[in-house]
């Protein structure tokens, strides 16, 4: 996890991963479909904080399904 001058918080794939509990696949296909925001530093990607939120938020409109 870094800062940036901007007080923004800067993940790792691997944090994203543990974060949601999902595979480290799932979130780079989360961002290669473009779902999840993110930052490419060389080969690495980095996930805004604020833009993970975004992404774990509910979408209006969106129902979830009833447990049976």
């Amino acid at each position: 996890m870094k800062k940036d001058s901007n007080n923004n918080i800067y993940l790792t794939t691997i944090e994203v991963s543990d974060l949601l509990r999902i595979t480290r696949r799932t979130v780079y296909n989360y961002i290669k479909s473009g779902v999840l925001k993110c930052s490419k530093v060389g080969r690495l990607y980095r996930v805004k904080s604020q833009d993970l939120e975004e992404f774990i938020k509910p979408k209006p409109g969106k129902k979830k399904k009833k447990a049976v």
